[in-house]
Parts: structure tokens; C-alpha cells; sequence
């Protein structure tokens, strides 16, 4: 009995050293050896935020005790797989979910009272930008929901962390920075220094390098402050625009029914024609509408966001500097028919189809493939953009399917078959 109870002490002293060490072992993760990689990172930045003018005080006490956010997506971890690209709405979402017809009447509703609460401000800032103030109301409606969403992130720990571990570390290096100079001016406390998860702060989404380039005290009280001033926050959106080649009295699309003979593989920015050259073509303005001579002068690129389902759209060059501001054309349809329905209460005449989504990794799959074809020569990132469809319209002619310019299961198994 006794030598039992010896090898049962024995067994467990085993396992409290084997606990021990794994104990130790976890202390030397690779997590707690990118913590001292990011202490070292950290450091290394300090010579180029000195010599952009940040001093030694602002930079200890933003980045004291200042840890990466490895939760965050689009990160390249050691040791760890990668997150994988952002699930923003704008990439995965298909029409008629980003575009719901209750969000859009919602917001529609609040910018027509908020246009009222802010005239002498919004009159006065289209008069120096000439930028309508539907859209830069429906800028902040889509980017904050007009101040009531929370950004849920810290920004200094959000642009240190894609510095140190994300795919685009030279960029938000520089925004990093940026961000120690925001806090050093005071145009905003730490405490409210909040961000998404990609760095963009203030009530209409700047990252800290735009704000430097955009931003306007338009309130006049010696600061940009874009967090509480709606003034300022309105003034730098519509400031960004025009640095970015707004057109005065230039609407941002017309929406058109495509003829039924219409070619999807030339719905890309390259493909600019008068506006009049199109409805000569068959495109014609819905609802019967009448474009003016100056409107058919305009020159146009035509926009199938689902192929030759749902609506279609004749884009002018407002339409790509709404997209300088979040690349993406369902973000600028949101934006640009949430600004038009704060004026007019018609929706889309034409209906979004219930096509579906499919997984990034999948129209990854595709674009490979086009871009092995010739056909398609853009970035490989699961995003089903204007020339992703262009080219899968360009291959379906090729392959001898039916032409519809979509991202689809039965395109995908097509090419699997052909591979």
C-alpha cells in the first residue's frame, strides 16, 4: 500500500511539473513574442514621428502601455493563419440586402429633418464647395447613421496595430503618425479617439492623412474637430469631394433600362460616351424622364451592378469621386439614391434580383482564372467590381455561355471543368 501511494505521489507531482511547464511555455508564445516584436516596432517608428513634428511627450504617453489588436481583420499574424480580408457590407452583401428600401427610407427621412436643423450651415457650405447638401448628409448618413453609431474601436491602437501586423503596413505607418499629430494639436481627446477597424474616424469617416489634406474649420472656433462639429465634419466631406474632382451641377447617375441587345462587358470606367450616344444606343432614362441637351452632352460610363440583372445606370464622373471616398459602387448607389430620395420619394424603378453572393474565396477562384485567360488584370480580392465583371462577361462570350456578367455557381463550375 505504501509503495501505491509513493507512485501515486509521484504521478502527481509529474503532472504538476508537466502543468508547470506548459505554463512556462505558454509565457513564450509566439503571442507574448509579437507583443516585444510590437514594443520594438513601436520604437522604430519614433525617428519618423519626430521628424514629423511629433514631440517626445505626446509620443510616450499615446503609445505607454499601447498593445496590438490581434482581433482585428486583414492582419498577417505570425504563426497564426491570416484573418482574411474585412467582411465589409459593401463586398459581400449583394444589392438587395446593402440597398434595403427601409434603411434607405429611414435615413432619407432623418436628412430631410436634419436638412432643415442645419440649413444656414448646409446653404452655406454648398455655396463654397458646390457640393449638394443631399450629399454630404447622406455621406454622414451612410458612414455614422448621423452620429448615432459608436465606432467601437481605440484609433491609435487600431493604426498601430494594421502598421505593425496588416497588409498595408507602409500606409498606416504614415496614418499612425498622423494620429499622434490629431492628438498632440488637441483636436481630439484620447478618450474619443475612436475609429472602425480600419483607422476611419469622425462622424464622416476620415482616416488621420485625409483629415491633414480635407479637413475645414468651418465653425470657425480655431480647429477641425470632424467628432462634434457638424459644421466642421459636413465642410471637410464636401472639401474631400471637390480635392478629389467634384463637378458643380453634375448629377452622379441616371438610372436607365438597358436595351435587351446591351453588351454587360462594356459596363467599365474606360467605356465613356455623351450620354445622348447612349439612349441613341437604347438606354433610356426610367420613369420617362427628359435629360436636358446639357445632360445628353455629358459623358458617361454605364454601371450593371448585378450584370443584366436589376437596374442599370448611365455613372458620370461625380459618381468616381463619391467612390474616392470608399471604394465601392454599392457604397456610392447607397449614397448617391439616399441623397436623390431626400428630395424624391421614388425608389429604384427597376428591382433588385434575388441573385446571390458568392464566397470571397470563390470570385478569388474566378479572378485567377481570368487574369490567366488575359481577361482580367486587376487585383486578386474576392470583390466582384466592375472589371471582374466585365471580364467574366468577356470569358462567358469566349466560352460560349450565356452572357450575364455575374459571379455565379454555374460560371464557377464552368471554368473548374475547363481547368
Amino acid at each position: 500500500m505504501a509503495a501505491t501511494a509513493a507512485n501515486i505521489l509521484r504521478r502527481s507531482q509529474l503532472a504538476i511539473l508537466i502543468l508547470l511547464t506548459f505554463a512556462v511555455g505558454a509565457a513564450f508564445s509566439p503571442v507574448h513574442a509579437a507583443d516585444e516584436g510590437f514594443s520594438r516596432f513601436i520604437a522604430s517608428v519614433w525617428p519618423d514621428a519626430q521628424q514629423a513634428g511629433v514631440s517626445r511627450a505626446t509620443f510616450d504617453s499615446v503609445t505607454a502601455g499601447l498593445e496590438p489588436d490581434h482581433r482585428l481583420p486583414d492582419l498577417i499574424l505570425p504563426g497564426r493563419p491570416a484573418t482574411g480580408a474585412p467582411s465589409q457590407a459593401e463586398f459581400v452583401q449583394v444589392p438587395a440586402d446593402y440597398l434595403k428600401e427601409g434603411s434607405i427610407a429611414r435615413l432619407a427621412a432623418e436628412g430631410q429633418r436634419l436638412m432643415r436643423k442645419h440649413e444656414s450651415t448646409l446653404k452655406a457650405i454648398e455655396k463654397r464647395f458646390g457640393v449638394p447638401a443631399t450629399i454630404i448628409l447622406a455621406i454622414w448618413g451612410r458612414e455614422t447613421d448621423y452620429g448615432r453609431y459608436a465606432l467601437p474601436y481605440d484609433a491609435m491602437r487600431v493604426l498601430a496595430t494594421q502598421a505593425y501586423v496588416g497588409r498595408r503596413k507602409d500606409q498606416y505607418r504614415n496614418e499612425f503618425i498622423e494620429g499622434l499629430l490629431l492628438l498632440q494639436r488637441g483636436a481630439v481627446s484620447r478618450r474619443n479617439f475612436r475609429a472602425s477597424w480600419g483607422g476611419a474616424v469622425g462622424l464622416t469617416q476620415f482616416l488621420p492623412s485625409e483629415l491633414a489634406k480635407h479637413g475645414v474649420d468651418f465653425d470657425g472656433d480655431g480647429r477641425v474637430d470632424i467628432w462634434s462639429s457638424v459644421p466642421d465634419a459636413l465642410a471637410s466631406a464636401a472639401q474631400q469631394l471637390v480635392n478629389k474632382g467634384w463637378q458643380p451641377g453634375l448629377h452622379w447617375a441616371y438610372e436607365v433600362r438597358a436595351p435587351a441587345h446591351a453588351d454587360c462587358t462594356e459596363g467599365v470606367p474606360e467605356v465613356r460616351k455623351p450620354i445622348g450616344e447612349w439612349l441613341r444606343a437604347g438606354f433610356a432614362p426610367v420613369r420617362g424622364q427628359k435629360l436636358s441637351a446639357a445632360e445628353r452632352e455629358q459623358s458617361a460610363s454605364l454601371l450593371q451592378p448585378e450584370g443584366i440583372h436589376g437596374p442599370s445606370f448611365l455613372t458620370t464622373k461625380n459618381y468616381f469621386v463619391i467612390k474616392e471616398y470608399n471604394f465601392s459602387d454599392l457604397y456610392v448607389l447607397f449614397v448617391g439614391h439616399l441623397a436623390d430620395r431626400m428630395t424624391s420619394p421614388l425608389p429604384f424603378a427597376t428591382p433588385w434580383s434575388s441573385s446571390t453572393q458568392l464566397r470571397s474565396r470563390d470570385v478569388e477562384a474566378m479572378q485567377r482564372h481570368l487574369t490567366r485567360l488575359g481577361l482580367y488584370k486587376d487585383k486578386i480580392d474576392g470583390k466582384a467590381g466592375m472589371l471582374t465583371r466585365a471580364a467574366l462577361g468577356a470569358y462567358q462570350k469566349s466560352a460560349g455561355l450565356k452572357v450575364d456578367c455575374w459571379p455565379s455557381d454555374g460560371v464557377l463550375r464552368a471554368m473548374n471543368a475547363a481547368r
